[in-house]
């Protein structure tokens, strides 16, 4: 498959970026399931079906996204055209309801993806999935990769992680300078209100004059997120949650796109083939913005990324 590259029409990584959330895809009916966690909470997943014995993909949405996000619905356009299946599992609290109990979800939820994983490949007769992650979702489906070594063969065909954040520290310090302010702003907006909504079911459970004093995510994740996940704060958080220092120890086939002029992630922190194992493919184009991938004519379309989820699974992971 050719690598990607933006069209001139849209130049630069912050248009590349906001860009697909204007472009309107048409609406697509998913079947929800909701699945109770061995905690006793509960996590939605949302379904694109087809013919029992087909080839299931799982996709991790990113940062307070779900499946309405822009690279779900292409997705599961792409998977129904395709004939395969498609499991949307929502991290706690983003499918619409909050979740019954205190601990949402992090970058470096390694356990729950496992969980899901182990879940769906019984859904799919025990065969292996092909398993992708987004943003949040790619960082942590990669640790989960590099946790598990050649055991991770047992779940998946492989795993591809789109705009992972693989370097939290540099990511979220870097989301807190200049025009990147405003995505932070964006995200802290549903993060804060969401982390109310869980306070009043939890009173104690965080210092909440500290969650809304928050103006980066930095601040945010030494309230909220480290506390609440049994991290010592936002750096030791951001350290272990990072999927970078994971790449060597993966060894299934693995597939990481990070454009080099994602907002999210300087291209200084992208990893080199020396940061990674044999089995890891780094792509990492000019172009593209933060999940981004826009491609043809304008006002353009939104085919590139789940085209290439479909083409490393079916011709890459073998």
């Amino acid at each position: 498959m050719k690598p990607y590259h933006a069209p001139a029409w849209l130049p630069g990584g912050h248009a590349q970026t906001i860009w697909p959330k204007l472009i309107r895809q048409a609406p697509i009916k998913l079947r929800r399931e909701r699945w109770d966690t061995p905690d006793g909470d509960f996590i939605d997943v949302d379904w694109v079906d087809g013919p029992p014995r087909s080839s299931l993909l799982v996709l991790f949405h990113g940062l307070e996204g779900s499946s309405a996000s822009h690279y779900a619905l292409s997705t599961a356009h792409a998977c129904r055209k395709a004939g395969w299946r498609l499991a949307l599992p929502h991290f706690r609290g983003c499918s619409g309801e909050l979740n019954r109990r205190p601990r949402a979800y992090h970058s470096g939820d390694a356990e729950e993806i496992d969980w899901i994983l182990h879940r769906l490949r019984t859904a799919h007769g025990g065969r292996p999935l092909h398993a992708a992650g987004v943003s949040l979702g790619g960082n942590a489906l990669l640790k989960w990769a590099g946790e598990r070594g050649a055991a991770a063969g047992e779940l998946v065909t492989g795993v591809a992680a789109l705009c992972a954040p693989l370097d939290l520290a540099a990511c979220g310090h870097h989301l807190a300078r200049g025009f990147n302010r405003v995505y932070t702003q964006y995200f802290l907006k549903t993060l804060k209100a969401v982390s109310a909504a869980r306070l009043r079911q939890f009173p104690g459970l965080f210092d909440e004059a500290r969650m809304l004093a928050a103006i980066n995510l930095h601040q945010f994740d030494d309230a909220v997120t480290a506390p609440v996940h049994g991290f010592a704060g936002a750096d030791d958080y951001w350290q272990r949650a990072s999927a970078k220092p994971w790449l060597k120890s993966i060894a299934v086939p693995a597939l990481a796109v990070n454009p080099k002029n994602d907002p999210f992630l300087p291209a200084t922190y992208l990893p080199t083939a020396t940061d990674a194992g044999p089995s890891v493919r780094l792509e990492q184009p000019a172009g593209g913005g933060h999940v981004g991938f826009v491609s043809g004519a304008f006002p353009g379309n939104l085919d590139w990324l789940p085209q290439r989820l479909l083409h490393f699974f079916l011709y890459e992971t073998s």
